[in-house]
């Protein structure tokens, strides 16, 4: 800091707005942003046996137990679309979203000893996290396409419609709902550390009542009392609709897409309240 004429050029208090995003200054840090995005790809497999073949295995390994598990021994049917093709197109929407939410959890604990010594707008750390998770993403929908051409060219009627134009307000939609619920629980888990422990039993949980294994149809069907639970959740929504655009298989509703679209933004406003709420006094909590 330099002072000129008993004023400081720069003042950082920790007395800010609730909702305050500030782009302007999000854009001046934009270099840190661009590493912390190069990290988290580059590190995030770095000290495994198989690196970065984690990006394929896993979504086709949840794929051929869902297609296992749900459709060859419970019997549930997928229409006309593939039955391994339906689970993965599915678990491609599901794992972008969990990563968002699992990877920005814990961004105050994770980060404190950073947050203390050095000053940067806080919430860089979780954008950049939800930045990265767009490299997976991409990764997993090229393996989605390799085998939407093969089993095109197997002689199964699958294509996409017309909303496949509303493809990326959907990963926007993931993105914004991701971040606006790992805010809120990184928030929480400065005061309540055993929360962590919760977050792979609950969204282990959440991949069950988004409709990602079934079809929503199916719910409707054999549960109509719990029918409403699955599509009330805005995330069966966003799966549903991901598979609609993609498969031409599914239902989507106007309502329910503005629904999910009201719902994604209050997630996220409310998670940036409650982050930079965190953030003016969590140095002394952590």
């Amino acid at each position: 800091m330099h002072k000129v004429n008993n004023e400081w050029l720069y003042e950082i208090t920790p007395k800010r707005k609730l909702i305050d995003l500030n782009f302007k200054e999000i854009w001046r840090y934009r270099d840190l942003l661009v590493l912390l995005v190069k990290r988290d790809i580059t590190t995030v497999y770095k000290q495994t046996i198989l690196g970065p073949l984690w990006f394929f295995i896993q979504p086709l390994f949840t794929s051929v137990i869902y297609t296992l598990v749900f459709n060859n021994i419970a019997n549930i049917p997928t229409g006309a679309v593939p039955s391994f093709l339906f689970n993965l197109t599915g678990i491609t929407a599901w794992n972008y979203f969990n990563q968002c939410f699992t990877s920005t959890s814990n961004t105050f604990n994770q980060n404190a000893a950073l947050f203390g010594k050095v000053y940067f707008p806080r919430v860089i750390m979780p954008m950049s996290k939800v930045i990265a998770g767009l490299v997976k993403l991409g990764i997993q929908l090229l393996i989605l396409i390799v085998f939407y051409v093969y089993f095109v060219l197997q002689g199964f009627s699958i294509s996409p419609n017309s909303n496949l134009l509303l493809f990326p307000v959907y990963v926007l939609l993931m993105a914004l709902m991701g971040l606006g619920f790992g805010m809120i629980i990184s928030a929480m888990t400065t005061k309540y550390r055993d929360l962590t422990v919760l977050i792979g039993f609950a969204t282990s949980l959440l991949v069950y009542v988004s409709a990602v294994p079934y079809p929503v149809s199916q719910v409707e069907e054999k549960m109509p009392q719990l029918a409403w639970l699955v599509k009330m959740n805005p995330l069966t929504q966003i799966i549903e609709g991901f598979r609609y655009m993609i498969l031409d298989e599914g239902i989507f509703s106007l309502i329910g897409f503005l629904y999910t679209i009201g719902v994604s933004v209050l997630i996220f406003i409310i998670g940036l309240l409650i982050f930079n709420k965190t953030e003016k006094n969590f140095i002394d909590t952590v």
